[in-house]
């Protein structure tokens, strides 16, 4: 009974996490809009909402084909991998101390950073198998592009787990007296400019740049594959998002409202600095994204890391 509960709480959460996903995409049309002084969608259903209503249902219901020159097992297989990257984080993910759906999982840092590792091969393999020389070109550039990021990513978490001593999530958060953006800014940024990069967010949409690749590694897919990558970036968003309100914005910790509300607030925040960075920046050249990660974000990081453990065994000392 337990088990049939569990897996029943499991896909009412998918559920809801395919809603916040749609729901995004209405969200970021609309602060877009506002951002860049410009009405945004207005016409279909209340404030617009009905567009994206549309789209989705566009999407489900155009025709799912197989290119003759495309590997049909892999290219299959490809943007199934990407949304379920996504959606298995949110497993270990808690909405307050005392709940998630898979417990409280004491890698459960080192279980997130495996499944978004899991990104880079379905995105590689959609532009592989799709036969495709600017879809393989998008390809590889998406895996350099999530390579380079994910050390600098991973090296600025570690002073993250210097501080708190845990892996676990529920053991950062509780560690966190003083949210540790305060303790870890640098880490803060450096995690948050990676956190962009990974989930191929504008400015950093360049394995996707319509004006040099089509439309990147997914140019060849159409219909709801073409949705679980789209799907699979807004769910990495989310999952960035709430993972930077646990880590360094207090996670659920808040006066007088319940905790995960708190969390919700927060994360909604984050979202709506991604939705601005978007509005605000330009797209770099791709030589000065990769420069970005290696020159300057992974030096960075690798400094963070030795000032936290530095200071930390002082503070120990002391």
């Amino acid at each position: 009974m337990m088990l049939f509960l569990m897996a029943l709480g499991m896909l009412f959460t998918t559920l809801v996490l395919l809603g916040v996903a749609g729901f995004l995409v209405f969200a970021e049309r609309r602060v877009l809009g506002f951002l860049q002084n410009r009405l945004g969608p207005n016409r279909l259903g209340p404030l617009g909402v009905g567009q994206a209503l549309a789209d989705a249902l566009k999407l489900m219901s155009k025709e799912n084909f197989v290119p003759d020159f495309a590997d049909p097992v892999l290219y299959r297989a490809a943007p199934v991998l990407v949304a379920f990257s996504a959606l298995a984080s949110f497993a270990v993910v808690p909405l307050d101390h005392h709940f998630s759906w898979a417990g409280n999982w004491n890698i459960g840092l080192l279980f997130i950073l495996a499944m978004s590792s899991l990104n880079a091969y379905g995105v590689f393999l959609g532009g592989w198998a799709s036969g495709n020389k600017f879809s393989l070109l998008g390809a590889v550039r998406a895996v350099a592009q999530l390579v380079s990021y994910e050390l600098p990513m991973g090296l600025a978490l570690l002073g993250v787990v210097l501080l708190s001593g845990s892996l676990s999530l529920n053991g950062i958060v509780a560690a966190q007296n003083l949210p540790y953006i305060v303790l870890q800014p640098l880490g803060f940024i450096i995690f948050l400019i990676a956190g962009v990069a990974e989930t191929h967010r504008l400015p950093f949409d360049l394995p996707e740049a319509e004006s040099e690749l089509v439309a990147g590694f997914n140019t060849e897919y159409g219909g709801m594959r073409f949705g679980y990558f789209f799907l699979g970036e807004y769910l990495g968003l989310t999952l960035i998002a709430v993972l930077t309100a646990l880590l360094y914005l207090g996670g659920w910790h808040g006066p007088w409202l319940p905790g995960w509300i708190w969390l919700l607030i927060k994360t909604a925040a984050v979202i709506f600095v991604f939705f601005w960075l978007r509005a605000t920046l330009p797209r770099p050249r791709y030589d000065q994204l990769m420069a970005l990660g290696w020159k300057v974000l992974l030096p960075l990081a690798l400094f963070n890391v030795l000032a936290t453990a530095l200071a930390a065994a002082l503070w120990r000392l002391a």
